[in-house]
């Protein structure tokens, strides 16, 4: 075996991928900043994740070659970090390099003084770029290092103005959320679907707003708009056809090669997206892809635990030792025409084995589809039977054969936040499909992280490898879990969900809370102290943090009337309101919440025995200004109180604590709700 460095005690898949390298990587722990303190060296912090290909790129080129080991072991200390571990310290680190450069991403390789503080970095290198770089910059430090120090004062005070924020408004009526989202979808691209230009991420939290505000201001257009956007994704190359989920995003405007790694994170929200695009267009091509996501999860990610693993690599390992991105979802022609035999003509207009399909770059094909299941089976004088047969069997020849390639690794860690997104992912899924391994999904999986991921003081680890947990939770884990246990309240109508939502909240506001803003920092109280302490509140792939806390905290309001977290909720709202007209794409949860909180928002309460059976027809519809709450039996909530009569299952639809007369027939109570 190999000499090994310092991270051979870590558990992380991605700092284990490094753990024979020649260079001398460490952890992250102040231990090694202060030795670089008193050896007075520059430290490298090198962050990446598992799954992510120019990190093994980099890694392959330089971290094992002994001479650049040589040049970062004698003049550095070299630290590596786990994004996905450690996303505090990636954030402060990704600030930083996109305030130096203008740009960021993965691998994040950055140079600090010996006290953090980043003096220069960007993301992939090559082995002549990098070493040639590690050799002025070592040979300026030691020759001028005011000079550095000088930068890096200037860099901090930037890092930390990031985190500043200031109210612009305090009155919903100067928060125009309709030309924020006109302005929003002015940027889809009405060929393809997404948004304009490439890569082309999926953005699904964007795209589950512009449904809503769509649906619910009645503008068929638009809404057509982004049903087509879910057409496309789920048509395209960037949706596993054969064993099902979505890889992280498409490099092409067209959504045909991506790039082929695949993320919890991803899957869990677009399985939401997928079951309210179905409730709201009752398309089977939804229902189809949802199926197809949990086909994957359940094959690939789940634990026995009941979690949910990371992310699935891009690149498969060659017999030859080589590395090839995305060799486990190509093929070849000649391959493919072995494997249908008589049906390739068909299954070549199906899935594109043509020009349409081809990829230039690998000389293969990336199955992709351009039209509807409906019009395929006019266009060839087919039946909806013998389609289905047809693809059933294709599937399953597929299947059988990419067990002969080389599957990508799994970063088999279990990510609190992620788990979160998943939950919920599956509880849309329940409330769209009324299929118990939906239901039975989420709550497994929500017991697990409620029996393995609470710290004996009431708050959340953040990650859970092997059966162990070390690392404190950050907001993010809180707001996912906070979210996915109202989520799960809400299709069981079991109390201990909203409770466990109410404990961790007012978690949250004892040790995430700010002096100098309504906000809450990322990072708890308990943690150790960074260069900077960050706020997370623009929404990205995942929505921030911040925004899923303030939409808990609104929930929360409704459940236990607590007046102090409605004005909480709102005063978030007004917080990061300055960038809304600038940047409408960084802010679509925060507009959702804003909804809620200017027009009528319901609160359905159910009571009597039958009350779970309603709730499901209820929960069937699409309805994105309310909240279900229930019981079977007489219950002291604020919205059930005295409301029990028995023999009776009673409906009460409420706003702004008023409410309608009682009835007993779903229908009815649905028509009461106006958007």
């Amino acid at each position: 075996m190999k000499k090994q460095n310092n991270l051979k005690y870590e558990t992380s898949p991605y700092l284990l991928q490094h753990v024979e390298n020649p260079v001398n990587w460490n952890p992250w722990n102040k231990k090694y900043l202060n030795k670089a303190k008193k050896e007075n060296k520059l430290v490298i912090v090198s962050i990446g994740y598992a799954s992510c290909h120019w990190c093994h790129v980099m890694e392959r080129e330089s971290f094992r070659d002994s001479t650049v080991a040589k040049l970062m072991n004698d003049k550095f200390i070299s630290i590596k970090v786990d994004r996905e571990e450690r996303p505090d310290i990636d954030q402060i680190y990704m600030n930083a390099i996109q305030l130096i450069t203008g740009s960021g991403g993965w691998p994040l390789n950055v140079i600090t003084l010996p006290d953090g503080r980043p003096i220069w970095g960007g993301t992939y290198f090559s082995k002549d770029q990098w070493t040639s770089a590690l050799k002025q910059i070592s040979k300026i430090y030691e020759a001028e290092p005011e000079k550095f120090i000088s930068y890096a004062n200037r860099v901090q005070e930037g890092i930390n103005a990031l985190n500043i924020v200031e109210s612009e408004s305090d009155s919903f009526e100067n928060i125009d959320v309709k030309k924020y989202s006109e302005l929003l979808l002015k940027n889809i691209d009405e060929e393809f679907g997404g948004f304009k230009g490439a890569p082309k991420f999926m953005m699904p939290n964007n795209l589950h707003y512009l449904l809503r505000y769509s649906f619910q201001e009645s503008k068929e257009d638009s809404k057509n708009k982004i049903l087509s956007t879910l057409d496309m994704m789920a048509y395209g190359g960037i949706f596993d056809h054969i064993e099902g989920g979505f890889s992280r995003y498409s490099t092409d405007e067209r959504w045909h090669i991506p790039h082929f790694e695949k993320m919890l994170y991803d899957n869990g929200q677009l399985m939401s997206l997928y079951s309210i695009g179905y409730q709201i267009s009752n398309r089977n091509l939804y229902k189809e892809t949802v199926y197809k996501i949990h086909e994957y999860i359940s094959s690939e990610m789940k634990d026995n635990s009941g979690g949910y693993y990371s992310s699935l690599d891009a690149d498969s390992k060659l017999e030859d030792g080589s590395y090839a991105e995305g060799e486990y979802y190509l093929w070849e022609k000649e391959e493919l025409q072995k494997l249908m035999g008589n049906d390739f003509d068909l299954f070549s207009k199906y899935y594109n084995v043509n020009e349409y399909g081809f990829w230039e770059a690998e000389n293969k094909y990336v199955l992709i589809r351009s039209f509807s299941d409906i019009e395929f089976i006019n266009n060839n004088n087919l039946d909806k039977q013998s389609l289905h047969k047809m693809k059933s069997e294709w599937i399953n020849k597929l299947k059988k054969a990419r067990k002969n390639k080389k599957k990508p690794n799994l970063d088999h860690k279990i990510i609190t936040s992620w788990n979160g997104l998943m939950i919920s992912g599956y509880v849309d899924a329940y409330k769209s499909f009324n299929d118990d391994i939906f239901k039975n999904e989420a709550i497994e999986a929500g017991e697990f992280i409620y029996s393995s991921l609470i710290k004996r003081d009431g708050g959340l680890f953040h990650n859970h490898v092997n059966g162990k947990s070390k690392i404190n939770g950050y907001l993010e884990d809180y707001a996912t879990i906070i979210q996915a246990s109202l989520d799960l309240y809400e299709i069981t109508l079991n109390q201990i969900w909203i409770e466990r939502a109410l404990e961790l909240s007012e978690y949250v506001l004892e040790n995430f809370s700010s002096t100098s803003s309504d906000l809450f920092y990322f990072t708890s109280k308990k943690d150790e102290d960074l260069i900077s302490r960050s706020v997370e509140f623009r929404d990205n792939v995942i929505p921030s943090s911040n925004s899923i806390m303030a939409k808990n905290l609104f929930r929360l309001y409704h459940y236990f009337d607590k007046e102090v977290y409605y004005e909480k909720a709102k005063n978030m709202c007004f917080s990061v309101s300055q960038e809304f007209e600038t940047y409408p794409s960084g802010y679509s949860n925060w507009f959702d919440l804003i909804y809620n909180l200017k027009s009528k928002y319901y609160e359905i309460a159910v009571v009597g025995e039958n009350a779970i059976e309603k709730v499901k027809k209820i929960n069937s519809k699409y309805i994105p200004n309310k909240l279900i709450i229930g019981s079977i039996s007489d219950n002291n909530l604020p919205l059930l109180k005295n409301r029990f009569i028995e023999g009776k299952t009673l409906i009460y639809v409420c706003v702004n604590k008023a409410c309608k007369m009682p009835t007993e027939i779903v229908e009815e109570s649905i028509s009461m709700i106006k958007y």
